[in-house]
C-alpha cells in the first residue's frame, strides 16, 4: 500500500519549538510555586529539548531534500529508459517489417525461379529437336535436290504437251529454273520455292480466261492475231480484221480453221477476256479427248 510522505518544512518546525517554549512558561507560570532554581532549571531543560527538536528537523529537512532529488533522478532515468524502450519497439516493429516483406519477396522469388526454370527446361527440349533437324538436312538437301531437277524436267514436258497458250513465255520460265538451281547465291529452300511458284503458275491457268496477241503461222505465213484461251477446254485465234478464226486441235496438235457461223462467238470471247463485254453464254468448239 502507498503512503503519501509530507515533507517537513523549517517554517514547521520552529513553530513546534515555540509552541513548546510557551506551554513550558504558562505551565511554569501558573504552577507559581516553583522557586527560582527551578525556573532556571526548567527554562534550560526546555531550551534543551527546543534545541533537540531543531536538530532533529533541520536532520529531517536534508534528509526528504536528498530523498527527493535522488526521486527526481530516478524519475528522469525511468524517463530515459522508457524513452529507449520505446525506440528498440519501433525499430523491432521495423525490422519486423522488413522480414515480412523480405520473406514475400524470397517466395516471390521463388515461384519466378520455377517458372525460368520450366521455360529454360522447354527451350533445351527446343533446341534439342532443332539440332535433330540441322543434323537431318544435308540428307534433305541430297534428296531434294534431284527432285527438283525432275520437277523441271516434268515442267517443261508438260509445257510442250499442253496448248500453245504463251508458249515461248512458259518454256522461258522453265529455262530460268535450271538457271536457278545452277547458281550458288541462291539457297535450296529459295530454289525450291520459285519451282513450285511455276507449277502455282501453271496450275492457274486452268482457271482463267485470257486474251493476248501473238503471232500465227497460216499456210507458211506469219501473221499477228488475237488470241484467248478458256483455261485448258479451248484456245482460240481470230486474225485482226476478224474474218478468219482458228481452234487448236489437241488431238492433231495443230490449228484448224472454224466456219463463219464461229467468228461472233470468237470475238465475244476475246471481248470477255479483256473485260470489254458481260460475260455471257458462247457457243464455242471443244475437242473431245481421245
Amino acid at each position: 500500500m502507498m503512503r503519501t510522505v509530507y515533507p517537513l518544512t523549517r517554517s514547521y518546525i520552529f513553530t513546534n519549538l515555540a509552541f513548546t517554549l510557551q506551554v513550558t512558561l504558562i505551565s511554569n507560570y501558573w504552577l507559581g510555586t516553583m522557586s527560582n532554581n527551578n525556573i532556571r532549571k526548567s527554562l534550560i531543560a526546555s531550551a534543551f529539548v527546543g534545541a533537540f527538536t531543531l536538530v532533529s528537523g533541520v536532520a529531517s529537512a536534508t534528509t526528504l531534500a536528498e530523498l527527493q532529488k535522488a526521486s527526481a533522478q530516478t524519475t528522469r532515468a525511468s524517463v530515459q529508459s522508457q524513452e529507449k524502450i520505446n525506440n528498440l519497439y519501433d525499430q523491432s516493429q521495423e525490422l519486423l517489417a522488413d522480414y515480412r516483406t523480405t520473406l514475400e519477396q524470397a517466395e516471390n522469388l521463388k515461384v519466378y525461379n520455377d517458372h525460368v526454370a520450366k521455360l529454360v527446361a522447354d527451350q533445351d527440349r527446343e533446341l534439342a529437336s532443332l539440332d535433330a533437324q540441322i543434323g537431318g538436312i544435308e540428307t534433305t538437301k541430297q534428296n531434294i535436290v534431284p527432285l527438283m531437277y525432275k520437277m523441271i524436267d516434268t515442267l517443261e514436258a508438260f509445257v510442250k504437251a499442253d496448248m500453245p497458250v504463251k508458249l515461248e513465255e512458259r518454256l522461258e520460265r522453265v529455262a530460268k529454273l535450271r538457271e536457278y538451281l545452277s547458281s550458288s547465291s541462291i539457297t535450296t529452300s529459295e530454289m525450291y520455292r520459285v519451282v513450285l511458284e511455276a507449277y502455282s503458275i501453271e496450275n492457274g491457268m486452268a482457271k482463267e480466261i485470257n486474251a493476248y496477241q501473238g503471232k500465227l503461222t497460216v499456210d507458211g505465213k506469219e501473221i499477228t492475231a488475237d488470241f484467248v484461251h478458256v483455261g485448258r477446254v479451248a484456245l482460240l485465234a481470230q486474225s485482226l480484221d476478224l474474218k478468219h478464226a482458228w481452234v487448236w486441235n489437241k488431238n492433231a496438235s495443230n490449228w484448224q480453221e472454224l466456219p463463219a457461223d464461229y467468228l461472233k462467238p470468237v470475238t465475244d470471247t476475246v471481248r470477255m477476256a479483256r473485260k470489254q463485254k458481260i460475260p455471257d453464254l458462247v457457243k464455242l468448239p471443244v475437242f473431245a479427248a481421245e
